[in-house]
């Protein structure tokens, strides 16, 4: 894919050393390391949005209420009736 859009960053003197070093280390250029960086937090956050996290003592509670029915009254007088269709 051809890369045409820019995104300018201002950053610290520190902070440039910073990414050009750990660059090298990686093999690549600063702004590859950086795009690499970003978009890997792009997927940690959408993956993070569509998912719901609790914690287990939530998740159990949960699971607990799903076990509880409701109160159906409209339901229990449908199935009270004699059935309109017979199945074959």
């Amino acid at each position: 894919m051809r890369k045409t859009e820019r995104i300018e960053v201002r950053v610290s003197s520190e902070d440039k050393n910073a990414i050009v070093a750990a660059a090298a280390i990686e093999h690549t250029t600063p702004t590859e390391f950086v795009r690499t960086a970003v978009l890997n937090q792009i997927y940690r956050v959408q993956a993070r949005s569509d998912r719901t996290m609790m914690s287990a003592e939530q998740f159990d509670a949960l699971v607990a209420a799903l076990d509880v029915p409701d109160d159906t009254p409209n339901l229990a007088r449908a199935f009270a009736h004699e059935r309109c269709f017979v199945q074959r």
